[in-house]
């Protein structure tokens, strides 16, 4: 066992500081967030600690200044008022009918009847939840705070039903509008989930609500930053790194290459996924976790109405923000539930322009998404693909990129002919879209053991493949030459960057022929250009 006692099991708040449990202090903010507004929306991805913000805002209005000592708003808050916290997690409404809905929704108010009264005569959600905030009020004298939590629970499958949303949505319209209503009797409201929904009428009834989740300044206020990391966690860092035998630089690289790379705002800071993160600090390992926690069958289930590609179509994509954040029925593509599911995340954004670059944040959602994906995809199993990874792991590091591509080659044979149409194979660029796609994925799955960079396919098909001793540069071409696809290398200059860094470096020319279907030609050459390998198929 380590010395640090991780929360992978709680997003209680008292239960982390009660337990002495770590808990990165996020309080700071928090202060400032409650001073500033009065009603507030935060949308995250899921495991993004959106419980854990909610339970310690809770334990803030309800005054357990004890719970809070050593963290900065102790230096901040000198009232320390309580007031009465109306705290509702939504979860419970997920995959559930309305009448269900409903009698959850009652369930939920009647918990805090018992402490703050009721009327019999109110009969509908909305009129009891009016009382409810009122009741509270003339109880304590104080006016109450309202957290609602996973808001969206209740919609999320619901998106391509119409019919089953909008009576879903009829139902929670009167308990959102009293929110508004009934300012006068509250302190503070804040609302999470994880995507925008324009008809859900917590936006269209409350015009209030002040949405903080695309501010630089609040960036950070779920997810572990990377300063965080860097200052307060370095000892678990160091401790992680001593427990797999690497340096703690090591350490540092490979936890951000897994877990990292959220941006969630133009100029907001680098934001780790918090629980992927701890539980690599807590068992010590470099698991992927994202999918671990929750199947992907919602995703999959949105992505069946688009191409089915599109999960990683997006990777590298330029677009206006009002592509990305839109409410999701509203979208015509399945990039904003991509975006707003934390699947995409912003990599870059031109200020001027307001234009956004969107990514897929780390290794362990692509590695994740092409798991999901390859077997619809490409109809193979995930057996087949780990036989792939594997083969290409063990070439890759032993330098022998001749075997890497002939284990490509043979998992390529066996992808069924009738995966494609034969109208979209004969569209058009339909045939190198697919083997870039191919390639994508294939050298994607890689990444999770050997530093590779893959292109995306909306870009160049490049692949570069890095290890301790060797730096493969691979490019490829469908219905032309290996020649063409080698000389591209030499003419884009793909190689420079890594000709001084001491590693042997490969440049790799790859033919793909559409009517074979497979690879039929590569050439590799050293960094001068010198035939170190090359191999013809018929």
């Amino acid at each position: 066992m380590g010395k640090f006692l991780y929360p992978v099991d709680t997003d209680q708040f008292a239960e982390i500081r009660e337990l002495g449990k770590l808990y990165v202090d996020k309080t700071g903010l928090i202060y400032d967030l409650v001073n500033k507004f009065k009603y507030v929306f935060l949308a995250r991805p899921r495991r993004f600690g959106k419980s854990l913000l909610c339970n310690t805002l809770k334990a803030y209005f309800q005054a357990q200044k004890e719970l809070f000592e050593g963290l900065e708003i102790m230096q901040l808050e000198k009232e320390w008022k309580q007031h009465p916290v109306l705290h509702f997690t939504l979860s419970g409404l997920k995959n559930v009918t309305v009448a269900e809905a409903k009698s959850k929704l009652e369930d939920l108010i009647y918990d805090y009847e018992q402490i703050y009264g009721s009327n019999p005569l109110r009969k509908t959600p909305g009129a009891r939840f009016r009382d409810l905030i009122h009741n509270a009020y003339k109880a304590t004298g104080e006016k109450a705070v309202v957290i609602l939590d996973e808001y969206d629970a209740a919609i999320m499958r619901l998106l391509y039903e119409p019919e089953k949303r909008d009576a879903m949505r009829e139902l929670l319209k009167e308990f959102y509008q009293v929110l508004k209503d009934e300012g006068a009797y509250l302190r503070f409201v804040f609302i999470t989930g994880v995507t925008k929904f324009s008809q859900l009428s917590i936006f269209s009834e409350m015009n209030n609500l002040f949405q903080i989740s695309m501010i630089d300044e609040y960036s950070g206020i779920c997810g572990i930053t990377q300063e965080e990391l860097n200052t307060v966690l370095r000892p678990c860092v160091e401790e992680y790194a001593e427990a797999l035998n690497i340096t703690t630089e090591k350490a540092y690289a490979l936890l951000k290459k897994n877990y990292d790379g959220y941006h969630f705002s133009p100029r907001g800071e680098e934001v780790y996924a918090p629980f992927s993160l701890l539980r690599a600090l807590n068992d010590r390992s470099t698991k992927h976790y994202w999918f671990e926690t929750g199947t992907p069958s919602a995703l999959l289930e949105h992505l069946k109405r688009y191409p089915i590609t599109s999960a990683l179509d997006y990777d590298g994509v330029d677009v206006f923000e009002n592509e990305f954040s839109i409410p999701c029925e509203d979208a015509i593509t399945a990039m904003p539930l991509l975006y707003q599911s934390g699947y995409l995340t912003i990599a870059s954004c031109d200020t001027e322009l307001n234009l956004y670059r969107l990514k897929i944040p780390n290794n362990e959602v692509r590695k994740g998404l092409i798991d999901c994906l390859m077997p619809i995809i490409l109809n193979r199993t995930l057996s087949d693909n780990n036989g792939l990874l594997i083969a290409l792991a063990r070439a890759s590091l032993a330098g022998n990129l001749s075997d890497a591509l002939t284990a490509l080659r043979s998992y390529i044979a066996k992808i069924p002919y009738d995966i494609i149409t034969k109208a979209e194979w004969e569209e058009k660029g339909g045939r190198e879209a697919f083997y870039k796609l191919l390639f994508y994925m294939a050298f994607s799955l890689l990444n999770s053991i050997v530093d590779t960079e893959v292109k995306s396919v909306l870009g160049r098909a490049d692949v570069v493949i890095k290890t301790k001793s060797d730096v493969f540069v691979l490019e490829l071409k469908v219905d032309d030459t290996a020649e063409n696809a080698l000389a591209q290398i030499d003419s884009k200059g793909y190689a420079i960057a890594y000709e001084a860094d001491g590693r042997k470096v490969t440049k790799c020319g790859v033919s793909i022929s559409a009517e074979a279907r497979n690879i039929t030609h590569w050439i590799a050459t050293d960094a001068h250009g010198n035939i170190i390998d090359e191999q013809k198929f018929a």
